[in-house]
Formats: structure tokens, sequence, C-alpha cells
């Protein structure tokens, strides 16, 4: 990962209306401590998925990624996870306001999640919202990131681009 404008890794694929319960089930809101959501992210709709996920994959989903409940304990479970971004068709709206609010980008693009492959690897440039598959030598657009929003995800999220002065 050459900066935070630049983000490669491997793909894990889901399908369509992932909810927030099976990002991080009820039974683990006791904390909000991200290390401790890490371990059960993913748990209920993939078992396996904190063994195989390593910093800076990146989950492809296809519709309404993060519909649910409007916890912010399940982009914090992903982020914690390693997870470096999320490409879906189309997110909820408060799922899609968490990540940006704590520095997890998110991107939506049809073309990428009808093309890519679990276990691609893939590499996202941000600022021009571009998604190259390097598996299959493809590339795909998505929206780039306004100004703004590249500042929050190089700040780290929202709280920490406050504390920096808006930098």
């Amino acid at each position: 990962m050459a900066n935070k404008m630049m983000l490669k890794g491997y793909v894990h694929k889901y399908g369509s209306n992932v909810n927030t319960d099976e990002i991080i089930p009820a039974r683990y809101l006791n904390t909000i401590d991200p290390c401790v959501l890490a371990k059960y992210c993913m748990e209920d709709i993939d078992k396996d998925f904190v063994k195989k996920v390593k910093k800076g994959d990146i989950i492809v989903a296809d519709k309404n990624f993060g519909c649910g409940s409007s916890r912010e304990h399940a982009p914090i479970s992903i982020k914690a996870a390693g997870v470096s971004a999320i490409i879906a068709k189309s997110f909820a709206r408060i799922f899609f306001r968490n990540s940006i609010n704590i520095g997890l980008p998110i991107l939506e693009s049809n073309e990428a999640v009808d093309a890519i492959s679990n276990g691609d690897q893939i590499e996202i440039d941000l600022v021009k919202g571009e998604i190259k598959n390097l598996t299959k030598k493809q590339t795909y657009k998505a929206q780039p990131f306004p100004d703004f929003m590249q500042k929050l995800i190089k700040a780290g999220g929202l709280l920490p681009y406050i504390a920096k002065g808006g930098k």
C-alpha cells in the first residue's frame, strides 16, 4: 500500500444485503474496542473471514452492503480486521456515512463488482476512482473521492481530521 489514496489487496467477495448483524453480530456489541470487534468480523456470514483476511485486503459485495442497524461497530470491525476498502454496487446510507467517518474508503462500481472474483488481487486509486484488477488485467471506474473526503480518509476519519484542524 503506497499511501492511503492507493490501496492494494486481495478480494473477499459477498452477495447482496450483507447486514450489520452479519458484519458484527449483536452478541459482541458489549465493547467498542476495535481489536476485540475485529476478532468477530463477518463471523455469521463467513466464519473463516478473520483467519483469511490480511492487512490491506478488500471486500467486494453486491447491492445494499451494510444494511440493518446504524451501528458504527460494523465499519469499525471491518477496518480493525485489516480491510483497506469496500467496493459494492450500493451501500446502506448510514453505513456509508459511518465508514467515511472512521476513515474506511468505500466505492460504488457495478462493473467492478460484476467482474471481480473472490481472491483476485486489485489496486484502487481513490483520487482517480480507478480500480485495477491485477489478476484479470482489467480496469473499472468508480466515483473518485472529492477533496474533502480524501482529507478525511488520509487523516484516518472525521475525529482525527477535526483534531488536525481540518487539514
